[in-house]
């Protein structure tokens, strides 16, 4: 079954109806019910489905190099390690470039207007995304997947409040010939209700802090880790900028040089 999964996503989307139909009819001269049933509910890939399948059936050590870095990635978020995260964004980039480069080589030169955005998005929610990036790996997506989301949401911590009010303990029941005697409890006065009201109005106003204090924590965190993201891509768009404006100045002193000895030729023609 794998095999023929394998065959059906790894093909142009335009073979992908007939060879399932061959898969079929294999199924059935088998008598294997499951499996045709199985195979007829998978559903036709577009083509950027496609490219970012056929990569993970034919470079699966590329895959393994984008997890690799997901894994990284996702570490360093957690842990809040902005100059690793600095480092990683720009790999990011260059991972998810080549990635989608080799995707459209794997095509072939045959094909035009190749959806390459809608690939590198899907690689990128692969960087940012552990279910993504298990699907990634399977190589057997049917759309191109986006990730609008930055790096990974902070799961609470969970914890089992129970409740500790102290059982009342029954007390023994006395035998009077064939009768049995239960104690009968009598019911809380009012300075009892009112002690036990204040203890919940106490208890929910503690709940009602901590998740207060939680979803804080959970958007300050958020907020810090999309700052950190900021930041870094700012700091790569200064470095390329300074790289641009260093080969500008070269070209035009260049230009320059060429301009006074077209000059100085002019003035010896006199």
């Amino acid at each position: 079954m794998d095999d023929a999964i394998a065959r059906l996503y790894s093909a142009p989307p335009e073979e992908f109806i007939a060879l399932r139909g061959e898969e079929i009819a294999k199924a059935r001269q088998a008598r294997d019910t499951a499996r045709a049933a199985a195979l007829a509910k998978l559903r036709k890939p577009t083509v950027a489905a496609w490219l970012v399948n056929r990569l993970a059936h034919e470079r699966p050590d590329l895959v393994a190099d984008l997890l690799a870095l997901a894994e990284q990635l996702r570490a360093a978020q957690r842990e809040l390690r902005g100059a690793d995260l600095r480092e990683l964004s720009v790999r990011r980039r260059e991972t998810v470039t080549a990635l989608a480069r080799e995707a459209a080589r794997l095509a072939g030169g045959a094909r035009g207007n190749l959806p390459m955005t809608e690939v590198e998005a899907t690689f990128a929610a692969a960087l940012a995304d552990a279910e993504v990036a298990s699907a990634v790996r399977e190589g057997r997506l049917t759309k191109a997947l986006e990730y609008t989301g930055f790096g990974e949401t902070p799961r609470p911590n969970l914890r089992l409040v129970q409740g500790t009010p102290e059982a009342e303990a029954a007390e023994p029941a006395e035998a009077a010939g064939s009768a049995k005697v239960t104690p009968i409890r009598s019911a809380p006065d009012a300075t009892e209700r009112e002690r036990r009201a204040e203890a919940r109005r106490r208890e929910e106003e503690r709940r009602a802090a901590e998740e207060e204090h939680a979803r804080a924590v959970k958007q300050a965190r958020r907020e810090l880790m999309t700052a950190l993201q900021v930041l870094a891509d700012a700091e790569n768009a200064k470095a390329e900028a300074e790289r641009a404006v260093a080969a500008a100045d070269k070209a035009i002193r260049q230009a320059e040089k060429r301009v006074k000895l077209a000059q100085d030729a002019l003035s010896d023609l006199g």
